[in-house]
């Protein structure tokens, strides 16, 4: 076994360590955007504000490091395998197979292992929701408007990050006439506030606007917010749904705080 073998791993283990700090040191910032967007959404909508842009260079930053980390754990297994024994040829068959299923199960979840401790907390934050109801988008055959309404998540998969849920109150003009499933992305997928614990949800201000589930259906509408009644230890908000009028005015109704959700950027309705 040659020094400069054993130089050569303890190389690439010092890169390991610097590339894994650095991964946490841009989860730290990501972890700073979201709670500044979370608290104003609003701030991407003013001229010059570049909060996005910045989250996405965050984002490529923490994906380019992960990947650095895939290639050098690479390179330090096949250090590690070049200086093992070799043993009988039965013993140097079964290491190899051995191996090589080790690398098809790393391959198999690279769009977890691979990923940066946000992403993957994220996808985990997903595979959770299995069993829950959510908000979730559909696009009708008209390209200008989106539906979101409520379903149930049946599964999430983790290579494909899609969501499998389940309509299961469809409307009277659905053709089938019965439940109704869907494959959707992440970016369709809007989890609700846990009903069992009010400060999971958002403290939307007066005059923010929202989705929110309309009094006695599954589906959901942009609502403005006319006073969160949370403040009087009621957890509900009182809204005012768009396209909502009754003589000439918006009426205003309750609405529980669990099914009342922020409005998604570039939401059209």
């Amino acid at each position: 076994m040659a020094s400069s073998d054993i130089g050569l791993i303890l190389e690439n283990s010092k890169e390991l360590d610097r590339l894994r700090k650095e991964q946490e040191d841009v989860l730290l910032d990501i972890n700073k955007m979201h709670k500044k967007l979370q608290a104003t959404p609003e701030v991407v909508e003013k001229p010059g504000d570049t909060s996005l842009a910045k989250l996405k260079t965050l984002y490529t930053q923490a994906k380019e490091l992960s990947e650095s980390e895939v290639s050098v754990s690479s390179a330090l297994l096949t250090q590690l395998d070049a200086l093992l024994p070799s043993g009988p040829p039965g013993q140097q068959r079964r290491r190899i197979e051995g191996n090589d299923q080790k690398r098809k199960r790393i391959k198999a979840d690279s769009d977890i292992s691979r990923l940066s401790p946000a992403v993957r907390s994220q996808l985990e934050a997903c595979a959770s929701l299995k069993g829950e109801q959510v908000a979730a988008r559909v696009t009708g055959d008209n390209a200008e408007k989106d539906e979101w309404f409520v379903v149930k998540v049946i599964h999430f998969d983790r290579e494909t990050k899609e969501f499998e849920v389940l309509d299961e109150e469809p409307g009277d003009d659905e053709e089938s006439g019965g439940q109704r499933k869907y494959k959707l992305p992440m970016s369709c997928i809007i989890p609700f506030p846990k009903r069992n614990d009010p400060s999971s949800a958002p403290d939307f201000p007066p005059g923010r606007h929202v989705l929110a589930v309309y009094p006695g259906t599954t589906a959901l509408y942009k609502a403005t917010v006319v006073s969160p009644l949370r403040k009087r230890k009621i957890d509900d908000y009182l809204l005012e749904f768009d396209d909502d009028e009754e003589d000439g005015a918006l009426p205003q109704r309750i609405v529980p705080f669990y099914k009342v959700v922020p409005l998604p950027e570039g939401h059209r309705q």
